[in-house]
């Protein structure tokens, strides 16, 4: 069974190499390596009983009340495992930890993010505070992701 923890520096190289691996395909925004060493206190690793990296997931405080799960991304021998729903859900609960109200999900997997209390929004809807890493992407202003919110109950 996979276990989750928080990140080391260690785990870094891994997350960098994850995530952009999946920015190639399209399939989320990549992620300087700067970004993963700024943000490591952020992420959550998912790995097996002999300590092989098989997925991340970050939890990102945008406000007082707001946060984002980032990032979220699985080895691909490892998808279909459950490990995904694992990572959102400890990141969920390390934010009602800390007293958030919302989390959010700036996404391509729609259904994904459903089946985890999830539920689609605008993005107008969002905050201003949410966009202000946004200038920096790629895709900006023309995006194309999907602004995903879960209430959480304290």
């Amino acid at each position: 069974m996979p276990k989750l923890r928080k990140a080391l520096i260690q785990d870094a190289e891994n997350i960098h190499r994850l995530i952009n691996s999946y920015a190639n395909q399209g399939l989320m925004l990549a992620r300087s390596r700067n970004m993963v060493y700024e943000c490591i206190r952020e992420f959550t690793i998912a790995e097996d009983d002999n300590g092989e990296f098989l997925g991340v997931g970050g939890l990102h405080i945008i406000w007082e009340d707001l946060a984002e799960i980032r990032a979220l991304a699985i080895e691909p021998k490892a998808v279909g495992r459950g490990l995904g729903k694992s990572i959102v859900e400890a990141l969920v609960e390390e934010a009602k930890q800390l007293g958030i109200k919302r989390v959010f999900s700036l996404t391509y997997q729609k259904e994904f993010f459903e089946h985890c209390g999830f539920r689609l929004i605008s993005k107008e809807e969002m905050p201003t505070k949410v966009w202000k890493e946004c200038i920096n992407c790629p895709k900006f202003p023309n995006c194309d992701e999907l602004a995903m919110i879960r209430d959480l109950e304290q």
